[in-house]
């Protein structure tokens, strides 16, 4: 088996401080380190259909939940800052995937739903990407991906419980 470049990192700091515990970096390098190759490669199906990672999210989560959602609860679906998800609600918007309905009582809450366009895209382009992302972890054996799987998850409940609040 290759070295990571984790591995490279982690000998070089060992080398400068041999007493240093490098196991937290160990993980959560390698961690931040599949996060950003996976972003870096963009999601191919997602960037031929003119999306961000972070569109296709607020797009999933109002057609996963099957209900309009407001801009507060699309934030919290999908971890992503008021700010943002005002940003790409425009855009997409403007794409013709979503509308908004205001609420009659409170001027101030508005209801993101799904175009027929949107609904359209979302249900072919998720099992394009669901294929692309098999793809990436055809390197993987059933096994090893569902053991990563379940250890992940344990990861995240952990981290949610210490550190963003687990969701709902």
């Amino acid at each position: 088996m290759t070295d990571d470049i984790v591995a490279s990192v982690v000998r070089q700091w060992q080398a400068v401080n041999p007493e240093l515990d490098t196991g937290p970096m160990e993980l959560i390098g390698r961690i931040n380190r599949c996060s950003a190759l996976l972003q870096q490669a963009e999601d191919a199906p997602l960037r031929a259909a003119g999306l961000t990672r972070a569109e296709f999210d607020l797009l999933g989560a109002v057609r996963r939940t099957d209900r309009e959602l407001t801009p507060g609860e699309l934030a919290r679906e999908t971890f992503s800052s008021g700010a943002a998800v005002t940003k790409r609600l425009r855009v997409l918007q403007e794409r013709g995937l979503i509308t908004r309905r205001g609420d009659e009582r409170d001027r101030r809450v508005a209801y993101v739903r799904l175009t027929d366009e949107g609904r359209d895209l979302v249900d072919g382009l998720l099992p394009r990407q669901l294929a692309y992302e098999r793809t990436v972890l055809s390197g993987l054996d059933a096994e090893s991906r569902d053991r990563l799987s379940a250890q992940l998850s344990e990861l995240l409940v952990q981290l949610e419980g210490r550190i963003g609040g687990a969701r709902r």
